[in-house]
C-alpha cells in the first residue's frame, strides 16, 4: 500500500475539468495531441498540446511516444477525437482519452491557452 495519492485513472473520454485536475495534480506523464490542421492549431490550443494532424496522427504517434503513455486528444469535433483515439487503441497505446469539447471547452471553463502568430517575412 503506498502512502502517496495516485492520479485519477484515465477514462475513455474526458471532460476539460479532469484534465485540468490532473495538471493541478502534476503529473507530468501525459501527452495532450491536438488533431486539427495547424492553421487551427496556431489560431487556439490548449496550452502544452502538441499539434499531430489526424493525417498522419498514427505514424508520428508512434514515432514519438511510448505505447503506454497517457494520451489527451481532441479536435473541433468529439466524433473526430473518437475516431483518432480508437485508431492509437487499435495500434496498441493502450491509455487515449478523448478531451470532450476540444480546446473551445477547455477555453470556456477560464482555462489556459495558447496561440502562435505567424511571422511576417
Amino acid at each position: 500500500m503506498s502512502l502517496f495519492p495516485k492520479a485519477p485513472t484515465l477514462k475513455a473520454m474526458s471532460r476539460v475539468y479532469d484534465l485540468k485536475t490532473r495538471l493541478d495534480w502534476g503529473e507530468p506523464a501525459l501527452t495532450i495531441i491536438d488533431i486539427r490542421d495547424r492553421s487551427d492549431f496556431n489560431f487556439l490550443h490548449v496550452r502544452g498540446a502538441v499539434s499531430m494532424p489526424q493525417a498522419n496522427l498514427l505514424a508520428t504517434v508512434e514515432a514519438s511516444l511510448e505505447r503506454d503513455r497517457d494520451i489527451y486528444i481532441y479536435s473541433d469535433l468529439d466524433e473526430e477525437a473518437t475516431a483518432a483515439a480508437e485508431q492509437l487503441r487499435q495500434a496498441g497505446f493502450s491509455s487515449v482519452s478523448v478531451l470532450r469539447g476540444g480546446a473551445a471547452a477547455w477555453k470556456a471553463a477560464g482555462f489556459p491557452v495558447e496561440s502562435i502568430s505567424a511571422i511576417a517575412a
